[in-house]
């Protein structure tokens, strides 16, 4: 398994060299990479690896897919590898878990060869992180269901082929006891894309308002059961944390080893900056914190493979990781000085596109909160 994933490694950076770094900054630069990149990343194998063959899928490891978050948040380039994350690790994984039979048949090839791209339309512009209080609503309508309501925020929306929209269904029960999950194809009558939104970071990360006025959908639409979508929206964030955890670690990873090198290179004083104790005792604290964080984070990606990985352990490794990169990116920039803040080096993108790492998929406040509620059971 290791000689394999090492194969595969080389063949994921080989394609992040040739394919995302000559034109990354052109997509940075124009707040949006192009749609076809979809369909090239399918063709190299690069989405969805871990389904099973009779859906597209290579039906690889778990590990593979961590793989693929690891290499492109290494090379610093968030902006795609968070997307890919929604559409492979998130989306792809709704269906493939709770899906029907022919839901799955229906858009699980399509996402592996990128002819379809996967959303999923949870945060509303008053809600945030609280999914119990979600406005959005779908009415029942002979064997239809009628949408109506907007969501913020959304990974992919504006590329998306497929939304998986969080609605509620039922109003006469408490928040979490009322929600469901339905496929929407972007093609539906009445749903419509906003601006693309301007963001401090991942500049080049599609990231969307999305729009549904009397939407109708089928009830064969709907992914799990009426009214149970938010005990499966709970299910899935396991491993939507993991992902966030494991990308953090390898964007610290990436950003240390190049402060390594620029700190070897750079002159002041008449000396190597890498000369100066304060430079070496600051390079030992942060890759003393990124191995820690490596450690418990492969022990959560094999607690994750053995199906023991419990919400408030993620949990634990969403916040500890993501801090852990903020941490690393503020001091990485510190060492390159006021070149740091030039967009010319790649610590500043690190540093801009580490901050949301700590407010998507849950809140580090969210996270405490829930592992707290683990520690005092």
């Amino acid at each position: 398994m290791n000689e394999e994933l090492e194969f595969f490694r080389d063949n994921v950076r080989r394609f992040i060299q040739e394919a995302i770094a000559p034109d990354y900054e052109q997509w940075e630069k124009a707040e949006i990479f192009p749609r076809q990149l979809w369909n090239l990343l399918g063709e190299h194998g690069l989405l969805a690896v871990d389904l099973p063959e009779e859906y597209g899928g290579a039906g690889a490891d778990f590990n593979f897919s961590m793989l693929i978050q690891e290499e492109f948040a290494r090379a610093n380039f968030a902006a795609i590898g968070g997307p890919m994350a929604v559409h492979s690790d998130i989306v792809a994984h709704y269906l493939l878990n709770i899906g029907t039979e022919e839901q799955k048949q229906r858009y699980l090839p399509k996402m592996v060869s990128g002819e379809c791209v996967g959303a999923v339309a949870m945060t509303e512009p008053g809600t945030g992180s609280d999914l119990q209080s979600v406005s959005t609503k779908a009415v029942a309508d002979g064997d239809d269901f009628i949408i109506n309501g907007s969501k913020t925020f959304i990974t992919n929306g504006q590329h998306s082929d497929l939304i998986i929209v969080v609605a509620r269904t039922n109003q006469d029960v408490p928040g979490s006891k009322g929600i469901t999950l339905f496929l929407v194809d972007a093609d539906t009558p009445g749903f419509s894309r906003g601006r693309n939104l301007e963001k401090i970071g991942l500049h080049a990360a599609d990231t969307s308002e999305l729009f549904f006025e009397d939407v109708r959908v089928p009830a064969s639409s709907i992914l799990g059961t009426l009214d149970g979508g938010f005990a499966l929206l709970m299910g899935e964030l396991v491993r939507e944390r993991l992902a966030l955890a494991v990308s953090a670690v390898g964007a610290a990873e990436g950003v240390l080893a190049d402060t390594i090198e620029y700190v070897k290179q750079r002159k002041a004083f008449g000396s190597a900056v890498a000369e100066f104790q304060n430079t070496r005792f600051k390079l030992a604290e942060l890759a003393t914190d990124v191995r820690i964080h490596r450690s418990f984070i492969d022990e959560c990606k094999q607690l994750f493979v053995d199906g023991k990985l419990d919400p408030a352990t993620v949990s634990m490794s969403k916040v500890a990781a993501t801090e852990m990169q903020g941490r690393v990116v503020d001091g990485c920039l510190q060492l390159h000085g006021g070149y740091g803040y030039m967009r010319e080096y790649g610590v500043s993108r690190a540093y801009v596109d580490a901050r949301v790492q700590r407010i998507y998929g849950g809140t580090s406040e969210i996270m405490k909160e829930l592992i707290s509620r683990s520690v005092l059971a």
